[in-house]
């Protein structure tokens, strides 16, 4: 597998774990400690916020209890419950004293009982506008910059009273104690007197309330049963008179005379039955007689007839008197069947009259029976009620003023001696909690929207490329103190990471050393070429002979580094115009030579890609133990993964905290697709302060000893 497919996987790895892979928690907790700092700075300030808001901001609130509990069994002097019921007691009606207890009407009460609608707290209209609320500013704006006289708004009297009566209600709360009959009413206010105060007038209001409303509701039954008394007595009176009207102008008989004409009609009816099965059967006969008399067969005659006579007769009727006899027998037969038939149709025709005759006395002597008991019904009924109603309304007369509330008021509240809140320790917890929680989360969102390189095993897990010299920041703000800076500090912590560097490229091969070694970055500002003069001043220090080629011919600040002279480049050198022992300037007090860029006409990949820079890469390989090229960035131009061909190796600089995956990933890229062979990583310009900041100093505090010597 080669270096592409492991950076591509190692990218795609690392988008994998931050959208959604397992969390390690090992990581979460190293980060949050690397920002411990932070994280105690929030906290600190989100305290000294908590502590400025309870102690400076927010009003003293005081709150008290009054307690009422019900009276779920009380005994009654008189009985009048279906007139006025008490309360049940199971949970439906407990919940429903809570909304009474904090029902506008009685909220109403107390605030006109209290004078509530003059008081600021709870009529906000009389309080004075102050300069960050939305009147205040308004006014502030129209007086002072438009010149403008403030007319304050106007309110009527049942909008301020609503206005109150919510606020009191936000200020109130009623809460049932569990199994039992006891509420508790709490009230909070500014003033611990008032919260008082409105709590016991609440509690008081609730049980005047009661026994007020069962005198209202006691007046009301008596009126109206007053006025039902008397129209069920008219209505008695009358359904008594309809009843004695009804039994004077009727022939009605007695219940047992009824239910003898029932059974009579009973009788009857099964006798007309009977009448009409042998009519039926008498039918049936007389026309299977005409039928067979019909088709003149002897035979067919002789078998409808079924006796034994007219067998005898059909057996003899050989002649033709016999069969004349046979018929004329035959005929009085018929006639006879017909005669029987026609009486039993008379009988029962006589039979089936008088059913119906009984049936219609019977069913007018029902209608009169039912009319009878249902006059009678109703006057026992209307008997009932009115001795009822009567009843009720004896009761309810008496009962006026013996009423009794449901409730009684176990406690009354007090006046608090310290405010319920603000909660000093409370509000001071939580904005430690929330200030800790915001810089935590703080801490997180900057680490996880990282996009640059601080740790040598982030840039390593990213991109599959070993980190080979970590170089921290050189304080030299001109490039020319740079280089001096090198030499008059061989001890510092740069020149100690140049070496380490120097020793990693040169052992990552003992068989063969690298002489000709190419730097190059992702883009400009990386530090790649004060990486490259630090590594040509370290190999020579050595005693070896370095050459420092400038490979980037189109910013050339090798210049800005050295003092040099000469105008001729290594361009000049390749084309023959001067000899490399010309062209070469040698650094003093570096015992390094530097070979600078040249401006050209031609085009610089192109001047890479010849075989006269080739043959120019073998003299310098003759010439000098070690070759630096300092190439352009590989995102910039192609000048690097042109010369990247020539070269033994390359040293890949990355910016800390600077340059972004996307950018070393996409330059890694681009010279492995031309299998340029890349030594390691070099994490640059490394910040002590920033990895102190970062929370990584305990991994990097070995600078700051470097720094201070």
């Amino acid at each position: 597998m080669n270096r592409a497919s492991i950076i591509s996987q190692g990218t795609l790895a690392t988008d994998a774990t931050a959208m959604g892979g397992e969390i390690d928690l090992a990581k979460l907790f190293g980060i949050l400690w690397r920002g411990k700092l932070w994280i105690v700075l929030c906290g600190a300030l989100a305290l000294c916020a908590g502590i400025y808001y309870a102690v400076g901001l927010a009003t003293p609130i005081y709150t008290t209890h009054a307690t009422v509990a019900l009276e779920s069994r009380q005994n009654q002097v008189v009985d009048i419950e279906s007139v006025v019921s008490g309360i049940s007691g199971d949970q439906v009606a407990i919940n429903t004293e809570v909304e009474v207890l904090r029902s506008r009407r009685l909220i109403g009460k107390v605030v006109a009982d209290l004078n509530l609608t003059q008081d600021p707290e709870f009529n906000h209209t009389l309080r004075t506008p102050s300069w960050v609320s939305l009147d205040g500013i308004t006014g502030a704006v129209k007086e002072d910059i438009l010149g403008q006289t403030v007319i304050p708004r106007t309110y009527s009297d049942q909008t301020i009273t609503d206005s109150v009566i919510n606020n009191l209600l936000d200020q109130i709360s009623v809460s049932n104690v569990r199994q039992s009959y006891v509420f508790h009413i709490s009230a909070f206010s500014e003033s611990p007197e008032k919260s008082a105060q409105i709590a016991n007038r609440l509690a008081e209001l609730y049980v005047e309330d009661q026994i007020a409303l069962k005198f209202e509701k006691t007046a009301e039954a008596t009126e109206w049963l007053t006025d039902r008394v008397a129209e069920l007595q008219i209505s008695l009176e009358t359904s008594e008179s309809e009843l004695k009207e009804f039994s004077n102008n009727t022939n009605l008989i007695s219940p047992e005379g009824l239910v003898a004409l029932n059974r009579q009609l009973k009788d009857m009816r099964e006798r007309l039955t009977d009448l009409t099965g042998t009519f039926a059967r008498l039918d049936a006969r007389v026309s299977r007689l005409k039928t067979a008399q019909e088709t003149g067969d002897l035979a067919r005659m002789a078998e409808a007839a079924d006796t034994p006579e007219f067998a005898l007769l059909l057996a003899n009727a050989n002649t033709v008197a016999t069969q004349d006899l046979f018929r004329s027998q035959y005929a009085a037969l018929v006639s006879d069947a017909e005669l029987e038939r026609s009486r039993a149709q008379t009988q029962r025709a006589a039979v089936n009259l008088s059913v119906v005759e009984l049936e219609r006395s019977i069913d007018i002597q029902s209608d009169e029976l039912v009319a009878l008991q249902q006059l009678q019904r109703e006057a026992e009924a209307s008997r009932l009620i009115y001795e009822f109603f009567l009843n009720r309304l004896k009761e309810t007369s008496v009962q006026q003023g013996l009423q009794q509330a449901e409730s009684r008021i176990l406690s009354s509240a007090i006046v608090p001696v310290g405010p319920s809140s603000p909660r000093m320790s409370l509000i001071f917890i939580l904005s430690l909690l929330l200030g800790l929680f915001g810089g935590s989360v703080m801490v997180l969102l900057r680490e996880f929207s990282q996009n640059t390189f601080r740790l040598a095993e982030d840039l390593e897990a990213k991109t599959g490329y070993d980190v080979i010299g970590q170089v921290p920041k050189i304080p030299a703000r001109k490039r020319k103190n740079v280089v001096q800076y090198l030499h008059d500090k061989p001890n510092s912590a740069a020149a100690e990471a140049i070496r380490n560097l120097r020793t990693s490229l040169l052992l990552a091969n003992l068989d063969r050393s690298p002489k000709v070694i190419m730097s190059t970055s992702s883009v400009p500002g990386e530090g790649k070429t004060t990486q490259s003069i630090a590594l040509a001043l370290n190999l020579a220090g050595l005693g070896k002979k370095v050459l420092l080629v400038e490979g980037d011919i189109r910013r050339r600040v090798m210049t800005e580094y050295f003092d040099i002279p000469k105008k001729y480049g290594f361009l000049s050198v390749i084309l023959d115009e001067i000899s490399l022992a010309e062209a070469v300037t040698t650094v003093p007090d570096m015992k390094f030579d530097v070979l600078v860029g040249e401006t050209s006409q031609t085009n610089a990949a192109d001047i890479f890609s010849s075989e006269r820079f080739g043959t120019f890469l073998d003299t310098l390989r003759a010439e000098y133990d070690f070759v630096i090229i300092d190439t352009p960035p590989v995102l910039a131009v192609t000048d690097a993964r042109i010369i990247g061909r020539w070269v033994d190796t390359t040293i890949y600089t990355v910016r800390w905290d600077q340059t972004s995956h996307r950018q070393v990933v996409s330059g890694l890229k681009a010279l492995e697709q031309v299998n340029v062979k890349v030594a390691g990583l070099v994490l640059g310009q490394i910040s002590a302060q920033g990895m102190k900041r970062y929370g990584y100093d305990n991994s990097y505090g070995g600078y700051q000893s470097y720094y201070r010597n």
